[in-house]
């Protein structure tokens, strides 16, 4: 079966860094741009970053840029999202997702990542 398994969250403080993987199995990687996004306590869904299916392009929310590294690994099917100077507004539940052109297709039960001091 499609599974997308997220891993690396935790509790950091404010200006520290994340490292989140997501390890996918159960359909062809390579085909499939991935994208992540987080959801805060009492916010609906905010896309954080997305990247395509050969890791050539990348993008980012602008709250998220210069402070974000999306990157990918098609050997190992497994997606990045490399956080730094975590602010507590980063406070959520990360989600990564397998995508097609306009929409996602598969979802990850996510991992949380709480700043605070």
């Amino acid at each position: 079966e499609v599974q997308l398994v997220e891993s690396g969250g935790g509790l950091v403080q404010p200006g520290g860094s994340l490292r989140l993987s997501c390890a996918a199995s159960g359909f062809t990687f390579s085909d499939y741009g991935m994208s992540w996004v987080r959801q805060a306590p009492g916010k609906g869904p905010e896309w954080v970053s997305s990247i395509s299916s050969g890791g050539g392009n990348t993008d980012y929310a602008d709250s998220m840029k210069g402070r974000f590294t999306v990157s990918r690994d098609n050997a190992k099917s497994t997606v990045y999202l490399q956080m730094n100077n975590l602010k507590p507004e980063d406070t959520a539940v990360y989600y990564c997702a397998a995508r097609t052109f306009s929409a996602p297709r598969y979802w990850g039960q996510g991992t949380q990542v709480t700043v605070s001091s």
